[in-house]
């Protein structure tokens, strides 16, 4: 945690910051936070849409997350704001709550941003954000492209200017094709003008601000052309005006305790590995210290105020943070800018978003989500490198599909668990052999022309020597013995072992007794002073002796040779 002149910890970063502070910084810090501003204003709109809050929650948690994670958080280049993601997980708690009614549903948001906020507090006070590593990147990927897929069907009737139904994604998906014959055609055209400027600036002019034309120019559009009398459905009412302090609706919540609990958990876990992530890599790059237990603060604080001040869940924004870090952004002070921007929208410029089409809204979130959540190049990097991950992509993909955004997060946990515990207890255990004319011993299965020495089983044991994976090394060792009549030793590579428990050390001392059983001698090598340290409170290292323990596989082997000769001598 970054420190105070006295050595306390700093519970208030930016104070240390400003202490530092050069007057060089404040012109690029500014610019910055007024480039971010434009960036997140139009896209913010978007992920009100896709909560189904009134798009005013959506800059309502904007400016409260930028300010917060301004004054509390440890990275001076991230941009906290809400996220399709985070934005789809909000829509899918209200769905599985059943809730309806604008006031009711932007209650019920507040409320589970609000209790994320609570969560993200209790980690950061017990110092639990490793839990947020339980969602491996796999399910992420998978999880936030089923989301993506099930946000862009259900913005397709606003293109059209129909309505559809259905309990998932397919149905929906069957139930817009179905009405296509009812299709508004001045409302297509809008549709389809606003999906070629959204996604074609991003291919012809990457660097400008696609969401910021496409809402200028739907504005523009709407107010020249009176689009509204021609029918083409506008987002109504977006009142000027800075939000007040307000406490969710307690009993809604209460109410719907489970789905409020799922949602924030669900929230936790995407929201904390974004901002960890993020956070990690803007410090890297400029040099600086970030504090992970005090970011878990940061963002605890910034959904506690999204919430209390009728905001949505927020977490980082990768392309929002690294345009302030491209513009220039030295401290928080750009991101309070930020913020500071959006109020002044607020107060200033909110009234005109009333005329927007909900067309141009259904592009400006189609292309939010398909560009942050749709991440295929990753899709191939997971079937490439390991498809055990790529498939667990898929059903975590296909299981948001089916069975809607926050299960798919909960199916998500549940498959990185499962994974985990796959792993832990299947621990590698090669067979090595000798490269010859060397003292190198390394995997036989790669290395086929290695020397597999008669007599003597080398074997290493890749993990550590735990409840999970002692009776894998037991049986592993046991069938060697029945494998290999003629075996007179075995060396057992430790070097791949960093902590043993009492379960393991118990099972090490049934392996000694096993060997010796069978009539084989076992030992040990490149055993590390930790789990050594065990194995000697467990009476190990006395029961198969000092002179059974060496400090490589080649002094072991020759160890077991040697002593091998010297019995066959005296049988002789």
């Amino acid at each position: 945690m970054p420190r105070t002149r006295s050595g306390r910890p700093d519970l208030v970063p930016i104070v240390g910051q400003l202490r530092s502070y050069r007057r060089a910084w404040l012109r690029g810090d500014v610019i910055a936070g007024v480039t971010v501003a434009a960036l997140i204003v139009p896209k913010n709109l978007g992920y009100a849409g896709i909560a189904g809050v009134p798009l005013q929650n959506g800059l309502y948690a904007a400016a409260a997350g930028a300010i917060i994670y301004a004054i509390f958080g440890t990275s001076r280049q991230i941009s906290m704001g809400p996220s399709s993601g985070l934005a789809a997980v909000a829509a899918s708690a209200v769905l599985a709550a059943n809730i309806t009614g604008e006031k009711d549903v932007a209650s019920f948001v507040a409320g589970i941003t609000l209790a994320s906020g609570i969560l993200f507090l209790l980690l950061a006070v017990f110092r639990m954000g490793w839990i947020a590593q339980f969602l491996s990147r796999a399910v992420v990927t998978g999880f936030l492209f089923g989301a993506a897929i099930d946000v862009v069907i259900g913005e397709l009737p606003k293109l059209t200017g129909t309505e559809t139904s259905g309990a998932n994604p397919i149905q929906e998906l069957w139930s817009w094709i179905g009405s296509l014959g009812g299709a508004h055609p001045t409302t297509v055209l809008v549709g389809v003008i606003s999906l070629v400027v959204v996604f074609g600036l991003r291919v012809v002019a990457p660097r400008v601000p696609g969401a910021l034309v496409l809402v200028v120019g739907g504005l523009l559009a709407s107010a020249l052309l009176d689009l509204g009398a021609k029918g083409v459905a506008v987002v109504g009412e977006v009142p000027r005006g800075l939000p007040l302090p307000q406490v969710p609706d307690l009993q809604q919540l209460w109410d719907h305790a489970g789905t409020v609990a799922l949602a924030a958990v669900a929230l936790v876990m995407i929201g904390f590995s974004q901002t960890a992530g993020d956070a990690r890599t803007f410090a890297a790059r400029h040099r600086y210290e970030i504090d992970i237990n005090q970011e878990s603060f940061a963002q605890s604080f910034a959904n506690i105020g999204a919430g209390l001040f009728q905001g949505m869940p927020v977490s980082t924004s990768l392309s929002a943070s690294s345009l302030n870090d491209r513009t220039g952004a030295k401290t928080g002070i750009a991101s309070l800018t930020s913020g500071v921007t959006v109020l002044l929208t607020l107060l200033v410029l909110a009234p005109l978003f009333s005329i927007l089409p909900k067309a141009v809204l259904g592009a400006l979130i189609i292309e939010a989500v398909v560009s942050g959540m749709m991440d295929v190049p990753e899709l191939r990097r997971l079937f490439r490198v390991k498809k055990v991950d790529f498939w667990i992509a898929i059903v975590s993909l296909l299981s948001t599909l089916v069975f809607g955004v926050l299960a798919g997060v909960i199916i998500g946990i549940g498959l990185s668990l499962a994974w985990l515990v796959a792993v832990a207890t299947h621990p590698e255990m090669p067979t090595l052999g000798r490269e010859r004319g060397t003292q190198v011993f390394r995997e036989a299965d790669t290395n086929p022309g290695d020397e597999i020495l008669p007599g003597v089983a080398v074997v290493r044991f890749d993990a550590g020597l735990f409840f999970a994976t002692a009776d894998a090394l037991q049986d592993h060792l046991r069938e060697v013995i029945q494998a290999n009549p003629d075996l007179t030793g075995i060396v057992l590579d430790c070097g791949g072992i960093n902590f043993v428990d009492s379960q393991g050390a118990a099972t090490m001392a049934d392996v000694v007794t096993l060997a010796r059983e069978a009539g084989i001698n076992l030992r040990l090598t490149r055993l590390k002073p930790g789990p050594r340290a065990v194995l000697e409170r467990e009476g190990v290292i006395e029961l198969i002796g000092t002179d059974h323990i060496h400090g490589n596989i080649h002094r072991a082997v020759e160890a077991e040779q040697n002593d091998a000769e010297d019995r066959r001598g005296d049988g002789g």
